[in-house]
This record gives structure tokens, sequence and C-alpha cells, in this order.
């Protein structure tokens, strides 16, 4: 994806039509996923696939259209902006939930215990069985306003 000293990477919008609007242009919104950083790198990879589902499934306009390479294979459309990840720990991640509640910004959580559930009903119930100031908070994925999502995770390095 381009990216330029006035455009860092995450400011970018990719969606349709970049070319009838002159080229790529500054989203008002961010897709941000903030991962634990002692976690194994296979829970990170599985969560935040799992993350980003959440995202995909609620906003409809997150997604461009299909791929189709020149030899008129066609392929599933992805995200038309960045994703940026970001890497904390647990205490950073409980303060970034905390703030992501207070702001009233949807998000998707990902919990210590949805590493041992196997289904989505029980993934459902793991999280339904614990209180929001229990939950061990393993990730997170929201897209919101740029500046609230900044806000929201105001102290929160880009993984490594």
């Amino acid at each position: 994806m381009l990216s330029t000293p006035q455009n860092p990477p995450g400011d970018l919008d990719h969606g349709g039509g970049d070319g009838a609007r002159g080229g790529p242009v500054r989203s008002n919104t961010k897709i941000a996923v903030v991962l634990r950083e002692d976690l194994a790198v296979w829970q990170k990879l599985n969560m935040t696939a799992f993350l980003v589902s959440g995202v995909a499934g609620t906003d409809a306009d997150t997604i461009g259209e299909p791929y189709e390479d020149a030899s008129g294979h066609r392929y599933l459309p992805m995200f038309r902006q960045p994703v940026l990840i970001f890497a904390g720990d647990a205490e950073q991640l409980r303060r970034a939930y905390e703030r992501l509640r207070a702001g009233g910004l949807r998000f998707s959580v990902f919990t210590d215990d949805l590493f041992a559930t196997g289904n989505d009903g029980d993934n459902r119930a793991a999280v339904k069985a614990v209180r929001s100031e229990d939950l061990r908070i393993a990730g997170l994925a929201l897209r919101g306003d740029r500046k609230a999502v900044d806000r929201a995770l105001k102290g929160l390095s880009l993984h490594r």
C-alpha cells in the first residue's frame, strides 16, 4: 500500500474508485487491532483473524471490491484501508479497553478463555460468564473515527 511522509501508513483509504478521485485519500476512520505482547505468535495470528472479522462483519463499508488478476482469476475482497496492529502489556490493554468503552466505541474483544474453546457458541458463553472488569483481555479490534481511536489507544506502540 502506498504511503508518503505526508500520509503515513494507516492514513490512506485504498477503496475502489481511487483513480477517479485522483489517487489515495486520507480516511477519517482507522482500523486497529491491539494484541497482548506476551502471547505466542500462533495466538496473535489466530486472534487477529477472529477480531477483524467483527470489524468486517458489522461495517460493509470497510470492504472493497473483489480482486481479479490478468488471467481472469477472481479473489475475495479485502479491507479498503490499512489495518494497524498495536501491542501492549495486560495493563495497557485494560486501559485501552476502558477508554474504548468510555468513548462509546464499538469493538471486538478476545479473552484468554477463548483460546480453550472450539466454537462460536462456546466463545460467546466464555465471554458472557465473566464480568467486564474481570475479563482477561488478549486482544481488541475496532474501526472508528481516527481521532477517537487514537485517543483510546494512546500509549500503545505498533506491533513489531
